[in-house]
């Protein structure tokens, strides 16, 4: 019976992980399709490479039972929106309160509410090996909804090392 599981096993083998396939940038005609999909608690993937400047088709996909948010941004960017979302963290039953950041601070933020996909189009910015990724509804970043944006080139070559967020992220980056 043991030999007969080690065989199906070691059948299932499918060998070395493949290379992730060389990024091709998107333009404003035709972004390139980036998918995140948010589960209760992370991000899928938890590091996103971006080129700066390219268009992308942010597509968000809420695969958890709560609803989440993607916040994109730098360190400022995610400090604001926990500011913000604090007060309004375990509301009571009926409509979601409302929460803003100051001018400047907003970031990219796109709420999904479970099983729902919202997709957006944006243009990288050149900083992208400074922003990170961030769920700050009630305490899902605490939980592990982080991860960063990392900056490469065409074809996937790393830029420049990304700084990484002081959260549940810091220990997942490679």
């Amino acid at each position: 019976m043991a030999l007969g599981l080690f065989l199906l096993l070691a059948g299932c083998d499918a060998g070395a992980v493949p290379a992730t396939p060389p990024i091709t940038p998107g333009v404003p005609g035709v972004p390139r399709q980036v998918n995140v999909i948010l589960k209760d608690y992370l991000f899928e993937p938890a590091i996103v490479d971006l080129v700066p400047g390219e268009t992308i088709r942010l597509n968000v996909v809420n695969g958890g039972l709560d609803t989440h948010e993607l916040i994109i941004g730098t360190q400022a960017v995610q400090d604001a929106w926990a500011a913000a979302e604090r007060p309004a963290a375990n509301p009571p039953p009926g409509a979601t309160p409302v929460v803003a950041v100051p001018p400047g601070l907003e970031g990219v933020r796109i709420v999904v509410g479970s099983g729902e996909i919202r997709s957006i189009t944006w243009t990288v910015p050149a900083d992208a090996g400074s922003l990170l990724l961030g769920c700050h509804i009630s305490d899902h970043y605490e939980r592990g909804m982080a991860g960063l944006v990392r900056a490469v080139g065409p074809g996937g070559t790393l830029l420049a090392p990304s700084s990484g967020p002081s959260g549940p992220i810091a220990s997942a980056a490679p």
